[in-house]
């Protein structure tokens, strides 16, 4: 999933060094609240193919919400500070990482809200905490405890980074590393709204 990532990063960069415009780059361009409503509707299908979760959410209750949480709130803040440290404003941070891992829809949301620039770096930004997170996982795991490595996944706990879950956490780790995913793929759109709009 990441490699098929950044292949299409790279054809598209291409394609825009190119100037390579027909019908089918055009469209996509001109159409990409559309291609966003298709992209939170089919995430919205893996949540509901997920077998159980709403009775593993009622198992768990409130202590579900403390992991969530906790990465919204160090994201944020994360993403904030950086922001000052490279010239952005703490708006501007903020919303970046207010993605939570999840690049493509951080990338299309901020391009919308804020412009092609900010768009790319929401994009590049959220993709590289995804691909970090598939090489830290392991080492997380050995070195500090299975909750860190739900954290540093952020959004994508409960989908392309859950295999390295499976493989390096236990059984319980990967009930919430799914739980986590789902609250934070849901939070990701209004967090994004928000951030940038304070």
């Amino acid at each position: 999933m990441a490699g098929l990532a950044v292949t299409a990063l790279i054809l598209g960069i291409f394609c825009g060094v190119m100037e390579i415009d027909n019908g089918l780059i055009h469209l996509i361009c001109s159409n990409t609240d559309i291609i966003l409503g298709i992209l939170m509707f089919s995430v919205g299908i893996s949540i509901g193919l997920k077998k159980g979760i709403f009775q593993k959410i009622k198992a768990y209750h409130f202590k579900i919400l403390m992991i969530p949480s906790a990465v919204v709130a160090a994201s944020i803040l994360g993403g904030a500070i950086c922001g000052l440290l490279t010239g952005c404003t703490v708006r501007q941070g903020a919303s970046v990482a207010g993605g939570l891992g999840w690049y493509s829809l951080a990338g299309i949301t901020i391009g919308n809200l804020a412009g092609e620039q900010l768009g790319s770096i929401a994009f590049l930004s959220n993709l590289l905490r995804e691909l970090f997170s598939f090489f830290s996982i392991p080492f997380l795991s050995k070195r500090f405890n299975y909750y860190s490595c739900i954290a540093v996944a952020g959004a994508t706990s409960e989908d392309t980074t859950l295999p390295m879950m499976i493989k390096y956490t236990d059984e319980e780790t990967v009930v919430l590393s799914v739980l986590n995913g789902v609250i934070c793929s849901a939070a990701v759109p209004f967090l994004l709204s928000f951030c940038y709009s304070r």
